[in-house]
């Protein structure tokens, strides 16, 4: 054992063997000294980002690629300004864990009247303020530390959400002893009787169905049933489509696929093929106000299955103390027991995909980008008429979507995408951003030329926040932005840029820009320059949606 192991060692030597080995933030007096750790272990790489919260994004999009995150930032002003990134994860299954670099325990203690503290010698505000977006918080103490370290992980990565350490800066360099074993999750044990009666009652509702299909989502990638789920599928008689969060989850190119269910404004097939059959299996769904066009979804309780985290419900019944991953396997091997007799899926003719030239419209960009995305590549749209425009994509095999309808914090995925470029450099990434969002986090393209990274950035131009336009206000300034000369930015934000710009205004020149990037030869950054008003049939029916509830009593 090193004679000058630290507590800083232990926590980066967890962080590598969980399959972390990035780190996001930005550096601080209270953590630097930690921060000479990071840089010195053999398998963490720091990555310095634009601003905190750019690194809390950065780390939740890195950890929907790699399975877990991270990210560093100083007390006080560098947290608070990570929280709203950390919520998002927090809201949507993205395990992250947050470290603080904190001033020293006998400063904390004496109350001192620190910078970067409300001054009035209480530590424990931003403490209190993060425990309601994470799932396990520590303050590390020379005693505790190393325990502690381990049990915040342990719940961290079993419930798929962020989780919390102050590290003050004297403990960062107090003596450890480095980890003997490797970090082990606690099994989830199911309870015995309550999985047997789920199972019964399941068989119960399975023996008179004759069409059944299955309707999964983000949940269910989480949990890391991808891969169960598409041998099912392939397996039995079913109809299944995801919702926007869980895009990807499924082989989109497969015959059983039906789309992207969103209530009443999915296509009719797509509508039909998970509503009116007897009976529906939802797994790890959240049936959210945007991915339903404002609760729209006809799946009543009597003709419906649901599987979540650790319950299940057959009909109005649920069932607690079940893990998802035992109860997916349970239902799966149910109704291989049952399926000989059920009606095959109706499913939508082969369509061949249209050429169509002209002005850019949002349905010719689509339609347009959809011929030229790639197996594998990971997919980022922002909030908006990107992510609204991207649920009509079918997604090439072993393609990633990332979006972020339910936290929807606009401007989340420029970030997103630094962080899931650096998850897997192998892929290819391509980013859809309108401008609005693009102005709140752009400074990550910074980084992203830095590093030397070649994503696809199709930032859609059309003057302002569309979206909200849509839901109210379409000619209130309060709807403009500042209009930006976009296709300089790569060189504004990089004095050696090794990128590539186009604008395009027409499908033809987007066409051509598209079949270049496709190389991969540098960074693409590429202005589409949109109608003002102009908005995806989906995202019209959600806005309407959204408008009318903001306005009920």
């Amino acid at each position: 054992m090193q004679s000058n192991y630290t507590i800083a060692d232990y926590l980066v030597d967890r962080l590598a063997g969980c399959g972390i080995d990035h780190l996001f933030g930005v550096p601080g007096d209270y953590n630097l000294q930690f921060l000479d750790h990071v840089i010195d272990h053999p398998q963490l790489c720091w990555v310095g980002c634009a601003n905190e919260l750019n690194a809390a994004y950065a780390a939740d999009g890195y950890a929907r690629i790699k399975g877990a995150g991270a990210l560093l930032t100083t007390y006080g002003v560098g947290e608070l300004s990570a929280l709203n990134g950390i919520a998002g994860s927090y809201a949507e299954y993205v395990p992250v864990l947050h470290i603080v670099g904190a001033p020293g325990t006998g400063s904390q203690q004496r109350g001192e009247l620190l910078h970067h503290t409300l001054g009035d010698g209480v530590f424990d505000h931003f403490f209190t303020m993060s425990q309601p977006v994470s799932v396990a918080q520590a303050k590390l103490t020379v005693s505790n530390a190393c325990q502690e370290i381990d049990r915040v992980l342990r719940e961290m990565l079993t419930q798929r959400r962020p989780a919390y350490l102050l590290l003050p800066a004297d403990v960062a360099k107090a003596p450890a002893s480095a980890p003997v074993n490797a970090l082990t999750l606690l099994p989830v044990q199911a309870d015995d009787n309550a999985m047997a009666a789920f199972i019964d009652a399941a068989h119960q509702m399975l023996m008179s169905c004759k069409r059944v299909s299955i309707l999964a989502d983000f949940l269910a990638q989480r949990y890391g049933l991808q891969l169960m789920l598409r041998e099912w599928v392939t397996q039995q008689p079913v109809a299944y489509a995801t919702m926007l969060m869980g895009k990807g989850l499924f082989d989109e190119c497969h015959p059983g696929f039906v789309g992207t269910y969103s209530g009443a404004a999915s296509d009719e097939l797509t509508r039909a093929a998970i509503e009116d059959v007897d009976l529906t299996l939802c797994i790890g769904t959240r049936f959210t106000d945007t991915i339903t066009a404002g609760f729209t979804q006809q799946l009543p309780a009597e003709r419906t299955i649901e599987l979540q985290p650790f319950s299940a419900r057959v009909g109005g019944r649920w069932f607690s103390g079940l893990p998802l991953q035992q109860t997916a396997h349970a239902l799966r091997k149910l109704c291989a027991e049952m399926c000989a007799d059920w009606l095959p899926p109706q499913t939508s003719p082969e369509v061949s995909p249209q050429k169509t030239d002209g002005t850019l419209t949002q349905t010719r960009f689509w339609q347009t980008l959809q011929g030229a995305l790639q197996p594998g590549d990971i997919v980022l749209a922002d909030q908006g008429t990107a992510a609204f425009g991207a649920a009509s994509l079918t997604l090439p095999s072993d393609a990633s979507l990332i979006v972020q309808p339910l936290w929807g914090s606009i401007g989340f995925t420029f970030p997103a995408a630094f962080g899931a470029q650096t998850a897997a450099p192998e892929r290819r990434v391509v980013l859809v951003i309108g401008d609005g969002a693009a102005q709140l986090t752009i400074q990550e393209l910074g980084s992203m030329l830095r590093d030397g990274q070649r994503p696809l950035v199709l930032l859609l131009n059309n003057e302002g926040y569309t979206v909200e336009r849509a839901i109210h206000g379409p000619e209130q300034r309060y709807n403009d932005i500042a209009l930006w000369n976009w296709t300089q930015l790569p060189q504004a934000l990089s004095l050696q840029c090794q990128a590539e710009s186009w604008r395009v205004t027409e499908t033809v020149q987007l066409r051509e820009v598209l079949e270049i990037a496709a190389g991969r030869q540098r960074l693409a950054f590429v202005e589409v320059v949109l109608p003002e008003q102009d908005i995806p049939p989906l995202l019209r029916a959600v806005t309407q949606a959204l408008e009318a509830r903001n306005n009920a009593h």
